[in-house]
């Protein structure tokens, strides 16, 4: 079947495969140089605030979109043709020259990356687009996870030189995870090495999905009945309509999925995405979430990101799934059990925004004055209407919902556990405040983020995803805070956990003012072999019927005292995992408060953990290594002196894919070593794999390196 016939006449004319190369013929007329930069709402009127048909559209035409890909695919550059075509711009931004609207934090500017997602909300052929352009860089994996937990569909942008690159499979399990259908768009194709043959073939085998260059019969069992019956004879008269109909099935059942090709930089390919987009891909209405049937009308909404502006203060993303939000409304985030008001509300465009008088289901809005949400949040219009969810879950029989409120809570996002940490410091007393409430605003904004204390030092200590994840969050400090902080060496957030089983009794007896406390705690702690869970599954259970002879006030005591020691192993302070800890016996003096019996369970643990014996736990990276064939010993030898583990070496089109294991311990400054074996012709991709024991050679030279005596 002729691709311009399966496409039908709405898509126009567009052809691919020019010999045996990715060569684009009669695409999207090109833009003749760059007009002055404005941006403008073409779809918004002078006032928008009266036309409420323009401001809330009818939900069967809103497409709730991320896009998402490997660094450098070209995802900001696809948006902002999209954002050109649709008339929200009417000057193309260029990534290289910083002018590209969804880029538009300084530091995105000045490294040519994506580092926040960023909404843009857009209008084409009488549909309402809400957009996302996501990161593709690792150590913001977080960006695209929070993204794709609160959209409907989902385009995944290829370059179709490399096909499915490390970070393109990583969001694309993400997207299955919350189910999201997707569109796939090879772009590049005016590169010397694209290949559509190749990408197609690595989407196939690396992907796990059916790709459909919008032909499809085979997928969907209409569709082929229709073939069969009516057109048997001549394909080629199939109605546009129905080949449309049969791709969309198959992309909402997640049997396959459309692939489209263009060059986004040279404005091909774009306005047949846009309608891809908009045919095959789902409304909200489409995409069902059984919790949320049971508001009905009231309003229930999820908190996905928070950003903070200067003069509004935070500015929360919400994703609408059921009801309306208006400015000056009252809400109540049940996540939290408070209530809070919204004093504005804006249709988020990256850096701008519009003010609007209500937003209804399906809709992507931004919240003024709600200063105590946060990622993840579950937000409703009042406690009343959660209790009346909760109501009508129980009276229908739904055993997932039967009357708890927990369970009326809007699933949130699963936050990675950081592998780098760093201590932080102002460059003042003076400033220790204000470095304080800069830490806690950018918290909000990114999860990711993890501030603590170090209780022998007393310094503040940043833990985050990587080496550019620190460095952006530093660079924010100095820039939007104006802190000149001073940075310490980055170092490896091991893990702890123990070889063997030990049992031990600790005794606390302590006055305190004119009140003795006097408790005895025997608790035993037993390896598990699985070391793959994060540090807070780690277990307590009771012996026989202890857990019932304490008072709840007690047993919440105890598990506080052994939940705490897991946070700082015996050997190197390091959080702990792979321990399940049986409390034996737990007996007290009456007067004994519930802080001392905590107190003496974790003295008890750590005595424990250390006659357990410890052993220290790496955070063990996958790597993905592109290279010329030429430079590929120079890489391998080096590799063999970091710890590292080939996989397996891949060929794709002219060069070799080193694929890894590496401790990251070694692979401080791996970029610049790259550079200097390669010529700078390489590229890597580096990703946290698993939690694997250190041999005892190098944990002894660790434990010495920490302890000052190597």
């Amino acid at each position: 079947m002729r691709l311009r016939a399966v496409l039908g006449t709405s898509f126009g004319s567009f052809n691919v495969l020019v010999g045996g190369r990715g060569v684009l013929k009669n695409g999207t007329q090109t833009c003749r140089g760059k007009l002055q930069g404005r941006r403008w709402y073409s779809f918004l009127p002078d006032d928008v605030k009266s036309p409420r048909s323009v401001v809330n559209p009818d939900i069967s035409k809103i497409r709730n979109i991320g896009i998402m890909a490997h660094i450098d695919a070209g995802k900001t550059t696809t948006t902002e043709r999209m954002l050109y075509y649709s008339g929200y711009t009417r000057a193309l931004g260029d990534v290289d020259d910083g002018d590209t609207v969804t880029d538009f934090m300084v530091q995105e500017r000045e490294r040519g990356i994506t580092i926040q997602s960023a909404a843009v909300t857009f209008d084409w052929k009488q549909h309402r687009i809400n957009l996302i352009d996501t990161p593709g860089h690792v150590d913001f994996t977080l960006e695209v996870e929070r993204a794709l937990r609160v959209l409907d569909g989902a385009v995944a942008v290829f370059d179709a030189s490399a096909g499915v690159e490390a970070q393109t499979l990583t969001v694309w399990r993400q997207a299955q995870k919350h189910n999201v259908p997707c569109i796939c768009f090879l772009n590049k194709m005016d590169k010397p090495g694209a290949s559509l043959h190749f990408s197609i073939e690595s989407i196939k085998k690396k992907l796990k999905v059916e790709p459909v260059l919008i032909q499809v019969a085979d997928l969907d069992d209409e569709f082929a009945e229709l073939l069969l019956a009516d057109y048997g004879e001549d394909f080629d008269a199939v109605p546009p309509a129905k080949l449309q109909e049969a791709v969309r099935r198959v992309t909402l059942a997640r049997k396959g999925v459309p692939v489209l090709c263009g060059s986004s930089l040279r404005n091909k390919g774009v306005q047949p995405l846009l309608d891809a987009i908009t045919a095959y891909l789902p409304a909200p209405n489409e995409r069902h979430h059984d919790l949320v049937r049971w508001y009905q009308d009231d309003l229930c909404a999820l908190a996905f990101k928070v950003l903070h502006d200067k003069q509004r203060g935070p500015l929360v993303f919400v994703r609408i799934y059921s009801g309306t939000i208006k400015p000056q409304s009252a809400i109540f985030n049940i996540s939290r059990n408070n209530r809070e008001r919204v004093s504005r509300l804006l249709l988020p465009f990256a850096d701008q925004h519009v003010e609007i008088p209500c937003l209804t289901a399906g809709n992507i809005a931004l919240c003024v004055g709600l200063k105590q949400t946060a990622t993840g949040d579950t937000i409703v219009s009042s406690k009343a209407s959660a209790a009346a969810a909760s109501r009508r879950a129980h009276e229908e029989g739904d055993r997932k919902a039967s009357g708890e409120q927990v369970s009326l809570v809007l699933a949130g996002v699963e936050v990675p556990e950081p592998v780098f940490f760093c201590s932080i410091e102002p460059p003042t007393m003076a400033k220790q405040a204000d470095l304080e409430n800069a830490l806690t605003c950018l918290q909000r904004e990114d999860p990711s983020l993890k501030v603590r204390i170090d209780p022998d030092s007393g310094q503040t200590v940043l833990c985050g995803m990587g080496e550019l994840h620190i460095e952006i969050l530093h660079d924010r400090i100095r820039r939007e805070y104006g802190i000149e902080t001073h940075l310490g060496p980055l170092q490896v957030a091991y893990r702890e956990t123990i070889l063997q089983s030990a049992a031990t009794t600790e005794t606390l007896d302590r006055t305190v003012g004119e009140r003795r406390h006097v408790v005895t705690v025997t608790v035993a702690v037993y390896p598990i072999m699985d070391l793959s869970s994060p540090p807070a599954s780690c277990e307590v259970t009771y012996k026989d019927d202890l857990r019932e002879q304490l008072s709840q006030e007690i047993r919440e005591a105890v598990e506080n005292g052994v939940n705490s020691s897991y946070l700082q192993g015996p050997l190197l302070g390091h959080p702990v995992q792979g321990v399940s800890t049986v409390v034996q016996s737990v007996s007290m003096e009456p007067g004994t408060s519930p802080a001392m019996v905590s107190a003496c369970v974790s003295r008890c643990m750590l005595k424990a953990l250390r006659q357990a014996g410890g052993q220290v736990l790496e955070p063990v990276m996958s790597l993905e290594v592109t290279v010329e064939e030429g430079h590929l010993s120079a890489v391998l030898g080096d590799l063999a002196q970091r710890r590292g583990a080939i996989q397996d070496i891949q060929n794709r089109l002219d060069n070799k894919v080193l694929l890894a294991t590496v401790p990251l311990a070694e692979m401080m400054g791996y970029s610049t070593v790259l550079r200097t074996l390669t010529s700078g012709n390489a590229t890597f991709f580096l990703q946290l794999d698993s939690y694997e024991a250190m041999n005892p050679q190098h944990q002894n030279a660790l434990v010495n390196k920490m302890a000052g005596l190597a």
